[in-house]
């Protein structure tokens, strides 16, 4: 996969939205269409029906070259052999966790990957969230939700000025998330964002690879901070 600085589109395989296609060729279609990095978010299934999806589509990114995040399980992760974990700000810093290292390294608890160190995102939603993850030492951050989002219901969007701060105080790979579509994503880009998430905009398209190249092609190229 490519390294997080040059990563600028972040898709996933979102088990709420997938609309009855398989997660594979959902998969599939997001490495087509050019996604850099393709989380698996299964928030409804089991341990055991996510870990067996997640073993099925880290074979499709890692033939592609994209990375494999896994979100919310880290011992999945790390048994599997994913790049990457996302967790929330509840399943970190409520859990007891202060430091990237206490989930990601290879003594951490539940296994390990072969020795490979997993590559950690805290989601954030405020600067002084952001300024907390920071400091736990992750290796990119998430800024949002920019707008308002069904997938994350209930949750008031951090807004543009959100992204205007992220562009001016993190030096960190970050992704702006939460209802960005391609009506508004020249916002989003004009308040300093260079990377985003996408989920809802690309899953509910009926030709995934396309939708995700619609947005890849209006994205920085190599850009970084």
């Amino acid at each position: 996969m490519k390294p997080l600085r040059e990563c600028h589109l972040y898709a996933f395989v979102d088990t709420a939205n997938l609309q009855g296609r398989p997660p594979a060729e959902v998969a599939r279609q997001l490495c087509d269409g050019g996604a850099d990095l393709v989380q698996l978010r299964a928030k409804d299934w089991t341990l055991e029906d996510t870990r067996r999806a997640a073993a099925l589509l880290l074979r499709i990114t890692e033939k592609a070259g994209v990375g494999l995040v896994i979100n919310d399980h880290p011992e999945i992760a790390r048994e599997i052999g994913a790049p990457l974990l996302h967790l929330g700000q509840e399943d970190f810093f409520d859990a007891g966790f202060s430091d990237a290292s206490e989930v990601t390294s290879p003594g951490a608890p539940e296994g390990s990957q072969g020795g490979k160190r997993l590559l950690l995102g805290l989601s954030t939603h405020s600067p002084k969230q952001a300024q907390q993850a920071l400091l736990a030492k992750p290796d990119y951050i998430a800024i949002g939700p920019v707008f308002a989002t069904p997938t994350k219901p209930g949750r008031p969007p951090v807004t543009l000025d959100y992204v205007r701060w992220a562009a001016e105080n993190v030096t960190l790979p970050w992704f702006a998330i939460g209802g960005i579509t391609l009506r508004n994503l020249d916002e989003v880009l004009e308040a300093g964002a260079t990377r985003i998430c996408v989920v809802r905009d690309i899953l509910k398209a009926p030709d995934v690879a396309r939708a995700c190249r619609a947005f890849k092609d209006r994205l920085p190229s190599g850009a970084s901070e």
